[in-house]
C-alpha cells in the first residue's frame, strides 16, 4: 500500500486522507468504554483500508495494549517495522509460519488439533516456548474449537504441552456472531458458553494472561464481555458497527479516512445522451457531467451503480449509470466546477460529505466493505501524524 504525507491541496487524481489524530482520538474513547479491560486495535487487512503500520503505531501511541491481525504474514510484517509490545494473529492454515511467529514473540490462535500439533513441533525446533491463546467456538461457527469432547482434548492437550515448555497457554478466546444485534438471543447464549468454557480450561490449570470476546460492538454496548481485554476493530476507524446501534458521534468517534478525487472532464452533453455502459442512465435534459476517476479497480463497488453519492462543489450528486473499472460519472445538473475540482465520496461528514454508511446504503452492504475495499492505486495520505499535546 502506497504511503506518502501531503496537504490537502496535493494534485493528485485521488486519495485516501488518513486522519492519525481522529484514529488517536477513537483509541481514547474506546478505552473509555472498557476501562476495566486492555484493548487490542485490530489492524488486520492493511488496518482496514487504512494502512496497517501508521495507523498501528498511532494506535499505540494512544494507548492501544494489543495490536491484533488476522493473517501470521500480516503480524510479522508489524514486526519488521518495528512496531512493539503484544500482537495477536488468528487466521492459519496447515504449514504457517509457526516458527517465524514464535521467534518474533507473536500470540497465535489455535482453534483444532491440528494447529496444536504443528505450534507444539515449531516450538520444538525453536526452542523457545510458543504463546498459544485457544479459541473456543460458542457460536459463531467458524473458527474455534467445538465445546464438549473437542475443547476437553483441545485443554489437555495444549496444558500437557504446556507442562513440558513448550508453549504458554496466554488467552482463552471466542467472537461474537450477533453483537451488532441489540438483544439478539445469540448474544447471552455465547456469553455463557464462553464462561463455561474458559472456566473449564481454568479448572484444569490454565491461567491465562488474557480472556475475551468483545469486537467493536460489544465494546460499546455489552460492559459484561469486557473480560480482560476487548477487540476493536472497525471503530477504531471511526465507524459505528451498524446503524441499529447508532452513528460514530453517539460513540464519541470520528471517521478517519476521507476518500476524494479530482474532476478528470466536465462537459456539456443534450437531453436523451446515455452515459456510461448500458446506457443504463440517459440525461433527461441539457446538462453538464463530471467524470470522476475512480472504479471498481479502486475499489469503488459496481453495485453503487446509479446510487453512489459525492459531493462536488457542496452538493451531493448521485453516480449516473454504472461504474466502471476506473471511472464514473455524475450528473452536475448544469453546475460547470473547473477540472480537477475535488469530489468528495465520503469523509467523517463535516463538510456536509456523504459517510462510508451512505455508500453502505447506497451499495446494499456494511460500511467495513467500502473502507476495506478501497485499493492500491488510492495512495494513502496521512495527516496529523504528530502526537496530540
Amino acid at each position: 500500500m502506497s504511503e506518502r504525507t501531503a496537504p490537502r491541496t496535493a494534485p493528485l487524481r485521488a486519495r485516501a486522507e488518513i486522519d492519525l489524530a481522529a484514529l488517536r482520538a477513537n483509541v481514547r474513547a474506546l478505552r473509555a468504554h472498557a476501562p476495566g479491560a486492555a484493548l487490542m486495535a485490530v489492524v488486520k487487512s492493511e488496518a482496514y483500508g487504512h494502512g496497517a503500520v501508521p495507523c498501528a503505531r498511532a494506535a499505540v501511541a494512544a494507548g492501544a495494549d494489543w495490536l491484533g491481525t488476522a493473517t501470521p504474514e500480516e503480524a510479522l510484517a508489524l514486526r519488521a517495522a518495528g512496531l512493539p509490545g503484544r500482537i495477536m494473529c488468528w487466521l492459519w492454515t496447515p504449514g504457517g509460519p509457526w516458527r517465524e511467529a514464535i521467534e518474533a514473540d507473536v500470540d497465535v490462535s489455535v482453534s483444532g488439533m491440528w494447529a496444536l500439533r504443528e505450534v507444539t513441533e515449531a516450538a520444538r525446533r525453536t526452542d523457545r516456548p510458543a504463546r498459544v491463546q485457544l479459541k473456543a467456538d460458542t457460536g459463531l461457527g467458524r473458527g474455534g474449537c467445538q465445546p464438549g469432547e473437542d475443547w476437553a482434548e483441545l485443554v489437555r492437550e495444549a496444558l500437557r504441552a504446556e507442562a513440558e515448555g513448550l508453549l504458554r497457554v496466554t488467552g482463552l478466546w471466542s467472537h461474537f456472531a450477533c453483537a451488532d444485534e441489540p438483544g439478539h438471543p445469540s448474544i447471552a447464549a455465547q456469553l455463557g458458553r464462553f464462561r463455561e468454557m474458559v472456566a473449564y480450561a481454568e479448572e484444569r490449570g490454565a491461567r491465562p494472561e488474557v480472556r475475551h470476546i468483545a469486537n467493536s460492538p460489544a465494546t460499546l454496548t455489552l460492559p459484561e464481555s469486557h473480560f480482560d481485554l476487548v477487540r476493536a476493530g472497525i471503530a477504531t476507524y471511526g465507524i459505528a458497527p451498524s446503524p441499529e446501534l447508532g452513528t460514530p458521534a453517539d460513540f464519541g468517534l470520528r471517521p478517519v479516512m476521507t476518500l476524494s478525487a479530482s474532476l478528470a472532464l466536465v462537459k456539456h452533453v443534450p437531453g436523451g445522451h446515455g452515459v456510461s455502459y448500458g446506457h443504463r442512465y440517459v440525461t433527461p435534459g441539457e446538462t453538464t457531467l463530471g467524470l470522476v476517476p475512480l472504479g471498481y479497480a479502486d475499489g469503488i463497488p459496481r453495485h453503487a451503480s446509479s446510487a453512489g453519492p459525492v459531493l462536488v462543489e457542496g452538493k451531493w450528486r448521485t453516480i449516473a449509470g454504472r461504474v466502471a473499472m476506473d471511472q464514473f460519472v455524475v450528473d452536475l445538473g448544469g453546475d460547470e466546477p473547473a477540472p480537477g475540482a475535488e469530489a468528495v465520496l465520503f469523509g467523517p461528514g463535516d463538510r456536509g460529505e456523504p459517510t462510508a454508511e451512505d455508500w453502505a446504503q447506497a451499495a446494499g452492504t456494511i460500511a467495513y466493505e467500502i473502507v476495506t475495499r478501497i485499493g492500491t492505486r488510492v495512495p494513502r495520505v496521512y495527516v496529523n501524524e504528530e502526537q496530540d499535546g
